[in-house]
């Protein structure tokens, strides 16, 4: 026999939609970083300042390895094409 019990929250739920294309960088970045820290609106000023900085700058680091991924699977997949031939392909997704 196996119980549980206990409770606790839900967080906030957040969705992104976007139209015709995938996330961007800055959306990927803010959705990580949204969930990595939280600023609670209770926190004493000076904390809560340094605590948005520190989120500010994350955000900037998160996104630049974002983009660098992107950047990667795109040159990933420029030679995989090219290796099977499909050189006008692998031009498409160069110039991305």
């Amino acid at each position: 026999m196996f119980s549980l019990e206990g409770g606790g929250k839900v967080g906030t739920v957040q969705s992104v939609i976007t139209s015709g294309r995938g996330l961007n960088a800055d959306e990927i970045a803010d959705m990580a970083v949204n969930k990595l820290l939280h600023v609670a609106d209770t926190a004493p000023p000076a904390i809560r300042e340094q605590a948005i900085a520190f989120k500010d700058r994350m955000r900037v680091v998160v996104k630049h390895y974002v983009e660098q991924a992107q950047r990667s699977e795109r040159t990933t997949l420029y030679n995989v094409l090219n290796q099977a031939g499909q050189h006008d392909a692998a031009e498409i997704v160069r110039k991305l």
